[in-house]
């Protein structure tokens, strides 16, 4: 094999939490497979989704632009190849690239920069959640999910899909054309996503009278921000109206989920071994946000709390270092120019915000780079934005009160330092961070104003909230392994 070649296999994840990684230093969760790849290359221990929700962050991943850069601003409105994108750009290179598992963009149909898409997952009738686009005012979601009571070890549709996409993926892996010419390969994977409901053999690693108690809960005399009180009013089968037994059921079941997607993983990365091709491969593994997991009485994502707006983020392959944790704050967006750099391609494209990971990973750490990351979608009562810098993290909502956190000295974000006299200087210059890349109430603005012209086209706000999956997007398929 030439030592020009130059291959690139993304691996994605949906819902992955930070906090549930042993490499990352969970002492409880079985990760061996993660574990190795770390180990084999860095990991960024600081990384943010682009949004915590499915739709809008995958399509700043394809398009390294942000959110409000693009409109793709809730899970009714999907990427849909408008804004060209990594794979676009791989194209246009005459590159092999193609997908494999969840993308989660609008159809299959539109030219999204993929050669081919197998076992492709999309948003349900190229509508997606239609119901999360009402926003103004916010209606009460009575018929959202119940997303804990179901939960424990079965399998389910998206442990099946997960299982036929870890095969295909092998079988691309280790077939003579992987052997042909340089590509890039995009695999999806849904685990640890809800439901919470984990192969049992994987349930089976975990006793849920063992998992930890989640934190920050109202029940513990813990208050919620307005704005999240909000939220969890408007959604209220996201609440923690749940038992003990309940809760460490799901708990237990979202840590199987997690080992389960690690077994597909160590399955992955064994076929690129088998077939040689590991030593010309640079590999990237990421989710597209995390999940609360219980943490402040809130199950599922939504919420700027490293919990759910931070992702796991691990590259690996020639020139990047073995064995380092890279301190820099990084983001989804810088998927885009990672993937051009794994490929041998320059990035032309100099006013997207990301920079590659393979370039962090081999730099001194610059901790004082700024991580973005912003939600407009369901439950939001106006948009949320958080920056970080340094140890520090803000979180802007529109119309409500700032949070300021100081991650070192606070790393479960349970004090407020936002109306602290000592930290208004820090505050001060994490709102101007802010203002530099957008105006908060002008993209407020937008995102209701593009939501209610979808609601319209709908026939308005009380046939509109009665569209579209209530809970998970439909599996595609649900073979058997």
């Amino acid at each position: 094999m030439s030592s020009e070649r130059r291959n690139v296999l993304v691996l994605m994840s949906d819902q992955h939490s930070p906090k549930v990684l042993g490499c990352g230093g969970n002492s409880l969760v079985s990760t061996p497979n993660f574990d190795a790849l770390a180990a084999s290359g860095t990991r960024f221990d600081n990384a943010y989704c682009a949004s915590p929700i499915c739709v809008p962050s995958r399509a700043a991943f394809a398009t390294g632009r942000w959110v409000h850069q693009t409109g793709y601003w809730d899970n009714a409105i999907a990427y849909d190849g408008a804004v060209d994108g990594w794979a676009h750009r791989l194209q246009q290179a005459g590159r092999r690239v193609e997908s494999i598992g969840k993308l989660h963009y609008r159809n299959a149909q539109d030219p999204t920069g993929f050669d081919s898409q197998t076992l492709p997952m999309h948003i349900k009738d190229g509508i997606g959640q239609v119901w999360g686009s009402v926003r103004d005012p916010l209606p009460r979601r009575t018929q959202a999910p119940l997303m804990v009571s179901i939960s424990g070890g079965a399998d389910s549709d998206y442990t099946r899909y997960d299982a036929s996409v870890t095969d295909e993926a092998c079988r691309w892996l280790t077939a003579p054309a992987a052997q042909a010419e340089p590509w890039v390969l995009y695999v999806g994977l849904v685990a640890p996503h809800f439901p919470y409901l984990a192969p049992q053999r994987f349930f089976d690693l975990y006793d849920p009278d063992s998992m930890p108690e989640a934190t920050l809960r109202p029940a513990q005399g813990h208050p919620r921000h307005p704005w999240v009180q909000t939220y969890a009013d408007t959604l209220p089968g996201l609440d923690d109206a749940n038992t003990d037994e309940e809760r460490r059921r799901a708990t237990a079941a979202y840590y199987g989920l997690v080992s389960y997607l690690d077994d597909n993983i160590g399955q992955i990365m064994a076929a690129l071994r088998a077939a040689g091709l590991d030593e010309n491969t640079t590999v990237i593994y990421t989710s597209d946000h995390g999940d609360l997991v219980g943490s402040r009485g809130l199950w599922g994502k939504s919420l700027l709390y490293s919990e759910s707006a931070g992702i796991p983020m691990i590259v690996s392959g020639p020139g990047i270092p073995a064995g380092k944790v890279c301190h820099t704050p990084v983001t989804l967006i810088d998927c885009y120019q990672t993937i051009l750099d794994g490929a041998g391609l320059p990035d032309e494209d100099d006013d997207r915000p990301g920079r590659s990971l393979l370039e962090l990973a081999r730099s001194a750490d610059e901790p004082e780079r700024v991580a973005f990351c912003e939600y407009h979608a369901m439950g939001a009562p106006t948009a949320a934005f958080l920056i970080r810098k340094g140890d520090h993290v803000l979180h802007h909502y529109v119309d409500y009160p700032p949070e300021l956190f100081d991650l070192a000295a606070d790393p479960e974000q349970s004090r407020d330092l936002a109306a602290d006299p000592a930290y208004a200087a820090v505050l001060a210059d994490l709102e101007a961070e802010l203002t530099k890349i957008l105006d908060p109430e002008t993209v407020d603005r937008a995102a209701k104003s593009d939501q209610a012209a979808l609601v319209e086209r709908f026939g308005g706000p009380a046939v509109a909230d009665t569209i579209g999956t209530v809970g998970e997007t439909p599996a595609p398929v649900a073979a058997e392994r």
